[in-house]
């Protein structure tokens, strides 16, 4: 098993652009109160992120440590409200209506691995710090089986969680071990439960397709034992191998490997006819949702527009002008490290690591935005915001994709990828990256 190639169709997954490893140390650091002064404030997204896990599986590159020391959750809690206190701060209340969140969402690592009651305080910083309404905006929150316990779910359920993710990866205990996440199907199983008697509205559960010694059998049981709880969402992920992951300590050549690519396009073609036979509708490559679902996105919030303020150290924040956060790492001493850093700082006024974002850059990054979901692009949205329509902008990449038969016709007022640019979404983002991103990324030093 390999990482991908130049050519294949497993690149990156663009869930955001720029992606960390194009941001750099920021020399001028800006204060936190100029860059948000002149923004618009009255939806936006908060993200707090909570960098604990009880393992670390064995594909993941995710900014996460292996447990916490004594003392380690709460020393990092309190740095957590420092920040949400020096950033609602500089956010005040501006020339407009003020500050308002329209989402709200936990992630991590693993935000479970808190306890009941540092869920509780994680939310009363939200609440009380940030401003947010919790009972009043979508709220998604991330779960793992082990950390999905009774106590935990009934409190997010009361601070009005409307979403709850686990990550389940595989329901065939062999593929699990394959992928180093050590759990067993009795215990997924308890917890989908006790997640259900919770009664958060939206269930989401993620696998993965690719690990070693599945079949398209076994992948279509994991998708059965999960449809049998009837998730209102579910993510499909390709398995990757990055640098400096558990799997890729083991894997004997890093280089192309198209029978796996093949594989994995099988698996993922499997999966996604499955679902839809199953009444499910396809949302982007990996998001697959109930017909009967409740909504859960914002009404008035789009990630293409609007802006994000992320807490915590693997968090990161968008303005118009500028995308930051803290330093970035996959290495576990490093991140060791880097929390430790974020736990020792008091002042949170200003802005460290981030990446400028121009006219151009805010064009690429509005057309992956939308061109990667299965709606597409409004062009007509996208020439009232810039001025131009995309043919003037990217002419040159919309007419690449539509000559692979990944772009279903370039002259519609709303473009949209083919089923099989869908499938290839991983290939395309990467295509759309700029060159001064694709430049920082390569020159980025992994740690």
């Amino acid at each position: 098993m390999t990482t991908a190639h130049p050519t294949g169709p497993y690149q990156h997954y663009v869930y955001a652009y720029p992606h960390k490893t194009a941001y750099r140390p920021l020399p001028e650091r800006p204060s936190l109160a100029s860059l948000w002064a002149t923004e618009d404030r009255s939806a936006l997204s908060l993200y707090l992120h909570i960098p604990f896990c009880e393992v670390r599986c064995g594909f993941c590159n995710l900014f996460t440590r292996i447990g916490a020391p004594d003392g380690l959750t709460g020393a990092y809690l309190d740095a957590l409200e420092r920040q949400a206190t020096a950033v609602r701060d500089a956010l005040g209340d501006g020339d407009g209506d003020g500050t308002r969140f329209a989402t709200a969402a936990f992630g991590g690592g693993t935000p479970t691995f808190l306890t009941a009651r540092e869920l509780e305080r994680l939310c009363d910083i939200a609440e009380d710090r940030m401003g947010a309404d919790l009972r009043g905006v979508p709220l998604s929150v991330e779960a793992s089986p082990a950390t999905a316990t009774a106590d935990r779910l009934a409190v997010l359920a009361e601070r009005g969680a409307t979403r709850l993710s686990l990550g389940v990866q595989s329901f065939v205990d062999s593929e699990a071990r394959a992928a180093v996440r050590p759990q067993r199907r009795a215990d997924v199983e308890a917890a989908l439960g006790r997640i259900r008697d919770a009664a958060v509205p939206v269930l989401n559960i993620d696998l993965i397709y690719g690990i070693d010694g599945q079949t398209e059998r076994t992948w279509l049981r994991s998708l059965d034992a999960a449809l049998a709880w009837r998730p209102e969402e579910l993510y499909l992920y390709p398995l990757y191998v990055r640098p400096l992951t558990g799997l890729d300590r083991h894997r004997p050549d890093p280089g192309p490997d198209p029978a796996w690519d093949e594989q994995r396009l099988r698996l993922y073609r499997a999966g996604r006819d499955h679902l839809l036979a199953q009444g499910y509708v396809q949302q982007s490559m990996r998001m697959f949702r109930r017909a009967d679902a409740p909504p859960q996105g914002a009404d008035d919030y789009a990630c293409q527009t609007d802006g994000m303020i992320g807490l915590g150290c693997g968090a990161r924040s968008y303005t118009s002008g500028l995308h930051y956060s803290f330093d970035y790492a996959v290495g576990m001493h490093e991140i060791r490290g880097i929390i430790d850093d974020y736990v020792a700082t008091t002042d949170f006024s200003r802005a460290a690591v981030g990446y400028r974002i121009d006219t151009h850059e805010a064009r690429r990054r509005h057309l992956l935005q939308s061109l990667l979901q299965a709606d597409g692009l409004d062009t007509a949205d996208y020439r009232d915001r810039f001025g131009s329509t995309p043919a003037d902008d990217f002419g040159t990449e919309l007419d690449a994709l539509t000559r692979h038969g990944w772009l279903a016709d370039p002259t519609a007022t709303r473009l949209r990828l083919t089923p099989e640019g869908l499938a290839h979404s991983d290939a395309i983002g990467p295509r759309l990256f700029s060159p001064a991103v694709r430049a920082a990324m390569a020159a980025y030093e992994r740690k």
